[in-house]
C-alpha cells in the first residue's frame, strides 16, 4: 500500500487510478448508472402501465406501486446482512444484477392486459383505446366498426363512427361535428353527423345510470408474469442496492481524503442513469409500446451486469467475502454455500410473488411490524444506554420518524404525480407524462453540486445548518411543492381541466431541493449518531422507515384517485378538484411539521452532543 505525501493511505497502486480515484470506481459508477437506468426506466412507466394496459383502477395501481416500493426498500436490509456475514458485497451484487436482468426483461412480456366492456341492457360492447399519451381516444366496437365515444359524468356520448380497417378509407370521408351540442347548421355535412339516435349501431348518448362497465384482465398469463417480473426486481434490488455502495466505500482507506469526492461521483452516476432512463424509456414506451420501454430498461441492466463482470479485476478484491475459506469450504446438504444463496435468491422470488398479488396484506401488516420494531429499538435505547449515547440515539430515532413523512410525500412522484401528469397536466405536443420523471434527477445533476458547495461554504463560516434544521427544510420544501399544485388546481386550469406543465415542474423543483437537504445527510446521520455496536441495526431501521413511507405514500395516492374507463379518467373536473384538495392537505401538513421540527431543532442539536 502506498501513501500520499501527507501520510493518508491510498488504496491500490497509484498508477491504477482514473481522474485521481481508484479505477474500480469507474466500474461501480457505470454498473450503478445502468442499474438505475433500468430501475427508473421501469418506474417511470409502471403506474401508467398498470392503469392503461392492465386497466387496474388508479387506486389499485397506486396500491401495487406502494407495495412494490415498500419491498424494494425492505429487502436491502436482508441482502446487506447476508453480504456482511457470508457472501461479501461483490458476490451479492452479482446475484442481484442477474435477478434484475431477468426481472426487467420479464416486464417486456405484456400478455393481453385488461379489457373493458360497456354493458347497456342485454348488449355488450368492447372498449378500445388508441394511444398512450394524454390525448388518448376511446372507441367501442360494434359489428366490426369502431365508434368513437367520450365518457363524462353525464354519460357516454358518440363522437363518430370509424369502420374497421377494411373500411377505413370510407370512414375518413365522413366528417363529424366537433361537438354533439353544436346546432345542425354549424355542421359542414349534416348527413354524416352522429345520429341523435345511434351511430354505427351504438346509441348516440347513454345516461350515466343506464350502463355499467365490466373489466376483465389476463389473469392466466399477463398478470402472473407482471408480478413475477416485479418480484425478481424486488429480490434483485435486495441483493444489490446497499451492497454496491459498500463496495464504493471499500475502495478507500478510512482516512483517504478522496472518499467524499468518490461518493459524489457515484451519486452523479445514479442520477445520470435516471435522467437517461426516464427520457429514453418514456419515448419508446409511449411511442412504440410498453414492451419497448421495459425492454430498453432490461438492456440497461444487462449492460450494468456485463460492466461489473468485466471490471472485476479493477476492484482489486474489494468487497469480498468476510471469510473466503469458510464460504468455499461450507456445504449445505451437499450444496456449496455460495450456490445455496443463488438458489435461495430464486426461491425468495416465489413468496414475494405471492405477496405482490396480495399487496393489501403488505400495506396492512408492514406498518404494524415496523412500529413494533421501532418501539423495541426505542426501548433498548432507553433501558440499555446511558448519557450521551442514549441522547444521540434518541435524536436519530426522532429524525427517522420525521423522515417517514418526508418520503411519504416525496414518493408521490411514481404514483399520484405521474397520474396527475397524465390526467390533469397540459403537455406540449412533443412531451408526455413519462418525461416529467426527468425533472427530479435532472435538477439533482444541476443543483446537487451547488448545494454541496453551499454547505461547505457555510461550514467554513460556522453557519452550516444542523442536521435537524436540514431535515426541517426538507419537510417545508416538499410541502411547498404540493401547495404549488393545489394553487394551480384551483386557479390555473384550462377548459379541459388541465394545468400548465410549469406548475408540475416547480413542484418537482421544490421536492428535489428538499431531497438535497434531507437525503444526503440521512445515512450520514445514522452512522454519526448510532452507537457502534448497533449501527447495523439502526441502518436497517432507516431502510425500514423508507419502506413504511411507501405504504403511507400509497394511502395518500389512493385518496387522489377517481374513476377511469380504458385507463382514461371519466370526470376531469372531479379529478382536478380531488388532486387539489389532497395536495393542499398534505402540503400544509409538510410545511407545518417542518416548522415544528425547526422549532425543536435547538433541543435536538443539543442532544446530538457536539455532532452536527
Amino acid at each position: 500500500m502506498s501513501t500520499t505525501d501527507g501520510g493518508d493511505a491510498v488504496i491500490g497502486d497509484p498508477r491504477k487510478t482514473f481522474l485521481g480515484h481508484p479505477r474500480g470506481l469507474v466500474i461501480l459508477f457505470f454498473t450503478e448508472m445502468w442499474e438505475r437506468f433500468s430501475y427508473y426506466g421501469m418506474r417511470t412507466l409502471l403506474t401508467l402501465y398498470l392503469v392503461q394496459h392492465f386497466l387496474f383502477s388508479p387506486s389499485e395501481a397506486t396500491g401495487i406501486y406502494a407495495a412494490y416500493g415498500a419491498l424494494v426498500y425492505l429487502m436491502p436490509v436482508i441482502g446487506g446482512l447476508i453480504a456482511d456475514k457470508y457472501l461479501g458485497q461483490r458476490k451479492a451484487v452479482m446475484i442481484g444484477a442477474v435477478l434484475l436482468v431477468l426481472g426487467h426483461f420479464t416486464m417486456a412480456f405484456e400478455g393481453q392486459g385488461g379489457r373493458d366492456q360497456i354493458i347497456i341492457g342485454d348488449a355488450t360492447y368492447q372498449v378500445e383505446v388508441e394511444g398512450r399519451d394524454t390525448d388518448r381516444r376511446q372507441f367501442v366496437v360494434v359489428d366490426g366498426e369502431r365508434v368513437e365515444i367520450t365518457i363524462a359524468p353525464e354519460g357516454i356520448s358518440t363522437v363518430g363512427a370509424e369502420p374497421a380497417a377494411a373500411n377505413a378509407a370510407d370512414a375518413g370521408a365522413a366528417a363529424v361535428a366537433e361537438s354533439l351540442d353544436a346546432p345542425v347548421a354549424a355542421v359542414e355535412n349534416p348527413a354524416t353527423a352522429a345520429s341523435p339516435v345511434a351511430a354505427g349501431g351504438f346509441p348516440a348518448f347513454v345516461a350515466a345510470g343506464d350502463y355499467t362497465v365490466e373489466t376483465t384482465r389476463d389473469t392466466a398469463f399477463g398478470e402472473p408474469v407482471l408480478f413475477l417480473a416485479l418480484s425478481l426486481i424486488i429480490v434483485g434490488v435486495g441483493f444489490l442496492k446497499a451492497n454496491i455502495s459498500t463496495v464504493v466505500g471499500s475502495l478507500y482507506d478510512q482516512n483517504d481524503p478522496r472518499r467524499d469526492s468518490g461518493f459524489t461521483l457515484f451519486y452523479v452516476g445514479i442520477n445520470l442513469g435516471a435522467v437517461l432512463a426516464t427520457g429514453l424509456c418514456s419515448y419508446l414506451g409511449f411511442t412504440y409500446g410498453w414492451a419497448y420501454g421495459f425492454g430498453l430498461a432490461g438492456f440497461g441492466m444487462l449492460l450494468g451486469l456485463v460492466t461489473f463482470i468485466l471490471g472485476q479485476s479493477w476492484l482489486e478484491g474489494r468487497g469480498g467475502p468476510p471469510n473466503p475459506e469458510k464460504l468455499a469450504g461450507t456445504k449445505v446438504l451437499g450444496i456449496p454455500l455460495e450456490a445455496v444463496f443463488w438458489i435461495g435468491g430464486l426461491v425468495a422470488v416465489f413468496p414475494t410473488w405471492i405477496l405482490m398479488q396480495r399487496h393489501e396484506l403488505i400495506s396492512a401488516v408492514l406498518p404494524w411490524m415496523a412500529g413494533l420494531i421501532f418501539a423495541t429499538v426505542v426501548g433498548y435505547t432507553v433501558v440499555k444506554l446511558k448519557g450521551a449515547e442514549r441522547t444521540r440515539m434518541l435524536v436519530a430515532q426522532v429524525l427517522i420518524f420525521f423522515s417517514v413523512l418526508f418520503w411519504a410525500l416525496f414518493e408521490q412522484a411514481g404514483s399520484s404525480l405521474t397520474l396527475f401528469a397524465d390526467q390533469s397536466t397540459e403537455m406540449p405536443g412533443w412531451f408526455n407524462a413519462g418525461y416529467t420523471q426527468m425533472f427530479n434527477p435532472g435538477i439533482i445533476v444541476v443543483f446537487g453540486p451547488i448545494i454541496a458547495a453551499l454547505w461547505i461554504w457555510l461550514a467554513k463560516r460556522n453557519m452550516e445548518p444542523s442536521t435537524p434544521v436540514k431535515f426541517s427544510f426538507g419537510l417545508v420544501l416538499v410541502g411547498a411543492g404540493f401547495l404549488v399544485l393545489s394553487f394551480a388546481a384551483a386557479n390555473a386550469f384550462n377548459v379541459d381541466y388541465r394545468v400548465p406543465l410549469i406548475f408540475l415542474f416547480l413542484t418537482y423543483f421544490f421536492h428535489t431541493m428538499g431531497e438535497l437537504c434531507l437525503s444526503p445527510v440521512g445515512l450520514s446521520m445514522i452512522t454519526k449518531l448510532s452507537v457502534d455496536r448497533v449501527v447495523g441495526m439502526m441502518m436497517g431501521v432507516w431502510f425500514m422507515s423508507s419502506s413504511v413511507a411507501h405504504i403511507a405514500a400509497g394511502v395518500i395516492a389512493q385518496a387522489t384517485t377517481t374513476d377511469t374507463v380504458g385507463g382514461v379518467v371519466t370526470d376531469r373536473a372531479l379529478a382536478l378538484e380531488t388532486y387539489g384538495s389532497i395536495f393542499g392537505s398534505i402540503g400544509w401538513t409538510g410545511v407545518g411539521v417542518g416548522v415544528l421540527l425547526l422549532v425543536a431543532s435547538p433541543l435536538l442539536k443539543k442532544g446530538m452532543a457536539g455532532v452536527r
